[in-house]
């Protein structure tokens, strides 16, 4: 794929790296010219300009790109990025780094094809590192959702039931089902729960305690403050 990022700092550059490392040609535009050398070191072409100019996006290639990044700090500049690559037809994917209410969030997500949080994504691998064991949080989806790996351990309260006994909180879902050691898939209501099994569930943020409890046998861990001397 051919891609244009708009954005060479923290996020930008790290995503422009490993799309390189995965084989796809990448554009880069940053407006600061400082930031862009930073680009121009790491190997990138770089293209110094106003991400949110549909003359500096289609200097990048805009019109044979595949997918436009705009992961800059500044939310109006990813929106018009998004909008002019949208109109190239290209697929993009546009960062936000706040959590905005409900009816701002949906007006940008319906018009572009993604939404990031890099802080969110962050924040999922550090909760992963704290908690440990048989739960790890996937990705969050819009605001309130969150996507679930479980593994089935001895002392799950479900082991021995079938996937139709099982009943979750009202708002979340089973999404995927896999045997142990064996591809997650479709989950089918005869599938049977044993130890080493996993599954994909999606639920509510205000339901995750409730899942955890059911699903892997124990209450959240409190945390415990120590203070200084």
């Amino acid at each position: 794929m051919q891609s244009v990022i708009i954005g060479v700092g923290r996020v930008g550059l790290r995503t422009a790296r490993v799309l390189r490392e995965e084989g796809h040609d990448v554009t880069v535009i940053e407006a600061d010219p400082a930031i862009a050398e930073r680009g121009r070191e790491a190997g990138f072409d770089v293209i110094e300009g106003d991400g949110s100019r549909e003359s500096v996006l289609e200097s990048a290639g805009v019109d044979d790109a595949d997918a436009v990044g705009a992961l800059t700090g500044d939310l109006n500049v990813n929106f018009a990025a998004c909008l002019i690559g949208k109109h190239h037809g290209c697929r993009t994917v546009m960062r936000i780094d706040e959590d905005y209410r409900e009816g701002i969030y949906q007006q940008y997500a319906d018009e572009v094809d993604e939404v990031v949080y890099p802080e969110r994504l962050g924040a999922i691998g550090a909760k992963n590192a704290l908690l440990g064991g048989s739960l790890t949080a996937i990705a969050d989806v819009a605001q309130n959702l969150q996507i679930l790996r479980i593994t089935i351990t001895e002392e799950s309260p479900i082991r021995g039931y079938t996937l139709s006994e099982v009943a979750l909180p009202s708002e979340s879902r089973i999404l995927a089902f896999g045997k142990d050691e064996e591809p997650m898939g479709i989950p089918l209501p005869d599938n049977s729960i044993e130890a080493g099994d996993s599954l994909a569930v999606l639920a509510d943020f205000s339901e995750l305690a409730a899942v955890r409890q059911l699903l892997v046998g124990e209450k959240p861990a409190t945390a415990v403050a120590t203070g200084g001397g």
